[in-house]
């Protein structure tokens, strides 16, 4: 909504204001101001997010595990466990096949935290982490 509000803004500042100076400083921060937010929201959500890793309560502390096994569970099952299960069923000559999960849902989540964890490998192997 702030991006919206730029373009309408910086051309008030023509009509408004004759000092060229003040008028791209005036200019600068107007256009920042959306990127200056977005910044204090994830500085805000990292604040929320060591709250809860530090929190005693496993239910608040826990449920990024907790996403990530059942994210793990969701590929051993599709890739491993349903696969074997039809294969046993099939030498069995039983005729019922186990249908695979849908994992579109999961694989953005996954996806997300892998690429997280790998970012935070390399922080450590840099040593930018403490």
């Amino acid at each position: 909504m702030i991006d919206k509000l730029i373009g309408p803004v910086t051309g008030l500042l023509d009509k408004f204001i004759e000092d060229k100076d003040q008028k791209a400083k005036l200019a600068h921060e107007v256009a920042t101001m959306a990127q200056k937010h977005a910044q204090e929201l994830a500085k805000g959500q990292l604040e929320v997010n060591k709250a809860e890793a530090q929190h005693k309560s496993i239910f608040v502390s826990g449920w990024r595990p907790a996403v990530g096994w059942c994210c793990v569970f969701g590929m051993m099952g599709n890739f491993m466990v349903i696969p074997f299960a039809n294969f046993v069923l099939a030498l069995l000559e039983i005729p019922v096949s186990v249908p695979l999960i849908d994992t579109a849902t999961m694989m953005p989540v996954l996806m997300g935290m892998l690429g997280l964890g790998a970012m935070r490998t390399y922080e450590k192997r840099t040593g930018v982490s403490k």
